[in-house]
């Protein structure tokens, strides 16, 4: 018997009950599913419900959003804090591990829930939802005592799906502090709720105290709908620039032609591909998790394949809250025995030349 044809959803979906119901998930996977969502949160918007092909066992934005049985395994290296926030907590809400900036988490609920996601224990119903006004005036205190701190970046959780007059005040408490230059904006909601990024939230992002930037997070082109697409346009119109990130996850952008076209998507938005991240070692996630040596693969194919405006850095983040650092391909090689320097260096389609190029006879 066929499954039924997904139904349109007019709210968000949060139970293992509502996917059934909208035919993104099957009655006979009900245990397994529920044993998931009892662990890790479940949301997905109407606008991201609207992209899935319940037809399609392999689709690959219901790969990042539905939950799956593969997440109750867990493998050796996982764990709970994959990218080692807690190591540089020194108050709640503060995440301190480069000298210029730092984290601000305000809040710990999201529009979606990804399956991948490196703080899936940590966000959610259930959790922490926001900073109390205690804590959020020691995170404060705690910014405003470090001058070297140049940038604030708000994330979570999703800080967009704070109410305009919240993100208004925290976005000028932080552009009041004299040493802060930069506040970003880690989101999905262009994509999950596109409908969300209003005029009135536009305006409460702009400041003339700091120079505002968002960072959205996408990993398939088909994520891009022209009502994405329209949500980030009210951005960048407004003056915000834009850049992306991205996780490579197996069986959505492992391949060349999917990057490119994600990439691409990002640029014909006027967002400046920025970050490529190996996926983290969080709990349950080894099935989507790809062989580094695959992303070089990738990063090298892509180089050939899209200008210098569609190359994201390719990097891994060090378990253990070490930091990120880059993992992509390298192209250029010392070659040993020679008095004068002299290297070896790979062009894009994979041909070796010497530089500098040898004499001709």
């Amino acid at each position: 018997m066929s499954p039924p044809k997904p139904l349109h959803a007019a709210a968000t979906l949060r139970s293992v009950g509502d996917l059934i119901a909208h035919g993104l998930a099957a009655e006979r996977d009900r245990d397994d599913l529920e044993r998931v969502a009892a662990r890790y949160a479940v949301a997905v918007t109407p606008a991201v419900a609207a992209l899935i092909d319940a037809d399609d066992p392999r689709d690959p934005i219901a790969r990042q959003y539905l939950p799956s049985r593969d997440e109750l395994v867990s493998t050796p290296g996982e764990r709970a804090d994959p990218i080692g926030d807690d190591a540089h907590a020194p108050v709640r809400g503060i995440v301190h591990r480069y000298p210029d900036r730092v984290l601000l988490k305000l809040v710990h609920v999201c529009a979606v829930y990804c399956r991948f996601c490196f703080r899936r224990e940590m966000v959610g119903p259930g959790k922490e939802t926001a900073l109390s006004p205690e804590a959020y005036g020691e995170a404060l205190a705690y910014i405003r005592a470090r001058s070297q701190i140049w940038e604030v970046i708000l994330t979570g959780g999703d800080p967009l799906v704070l109410a305009p007059r919240r993100l208004a005040e925290v976005i000028a408490d932080l552009a009041a502090i004299d040493h802060v230059r930069i506040i970003r904006l880690h989101t999905r909601v262009p994509v999950a709720d596109p409908a969300r990024v209003t005029a009135d939230l536009v305006e409460a992002l702009r400041t003339r105290g700091a120079a505002v930037w968002v960072a959205l997070h996408a990993n398939h082109p088909r994520e891009l709908s022209a009502e994405a697409r329209a949500a980030c346009a009210r951005l960048v119109d407004a003056g915000i620039p834009m850049v992306s990130q991205s996780v490579l996850l197996r069986g959505v952008n492992d391949d060349a032609a999917t990057l490119e076209a994600l990439m691409r998507g990002f640029v014909e938005c006027r967002i400046k591909p920025y970050y490529l991240h190996h996926g983290d070692l969080a709990p349950g996630t080894a099935h989507l998790r790809t062989p580094l040596e695959a992303g070089q693969a990738l990063m090298r194919a892509l180089r050939g394949r899209v200008s210098g405006l569609c190359q994201p850095d390719y990097v891994l983040d060090i378990p253990g809250g070490l930091g990120k650092v880059p993992v992509g391909p390298g192209y250029l090689s010392r070659e040993q025995g020679t008095s004068a320097p002299r290297y070896r260096v790979v062009d894009y389609c994979g041909d070796v030349h010497a530089y500098p190029p040898d004499q001709a006879d």
